[in-house]
């Protein structure tokens, strides 16, 4: 069997990106281990009992990566949650104080709306249609 297990998210401070994903997002830490020369394994996942991909959240090193941080993906939707309540997490992430972009859509595919996380990555929340 194979999967994407992690994707890399380039932040600029691990505590700070920790605090957005978990009390914005909701997601749970599950790992924050001290590495070499300053650096940690700091990795965040959407919730208990999930078995999709995890972010690992990388602090930048250098200007390069710096000048990367909240632009990843061009501009581009680049992250997709998917959730099985969408107005209950929609009306919990902007309770929070997250910058959806764009009022929720009712699409063939599901509801769905595009918010960026606190770098302005933007995100899909999205809960697909039934099947």
């Amino acid at each position: 069997m194979r999967r994407i297990a992690l994707v890399t998210l380039v932040v600029h401070d691990y505590d700070e990106a920790i605090r957005f994903y978990t009390e914005a997002l909701g997601f749970r830490l599950a790992e924050d281990e001290p590495r070499p020369k300053g650096g940690r394994w700091v990795v965040v996942e959407p919730g208990a009992g999930h078995s999709g991909a995890a972010l690992l959240l990388a602090r930048a090193a250098g200007e390069e990566q710096r000048a990367r941080v909240g632009d990843q993906t061009g501009g581009r939707v680049g992250f997709f949650l998917h959730t099985d309540d969408f107005a209950r997490d929609h009306a919990r992430m902007t309770a929070a104080g997250v910058t959806f972009l764009e009022e929720p859509r009712h699409e063939p595919y599901g509801s769905v709306a595009v918010f960026q996380d606190l770098y302005g990555n933007r995100w899909d929340l999205l809960q697909p249609a039934a099947s």
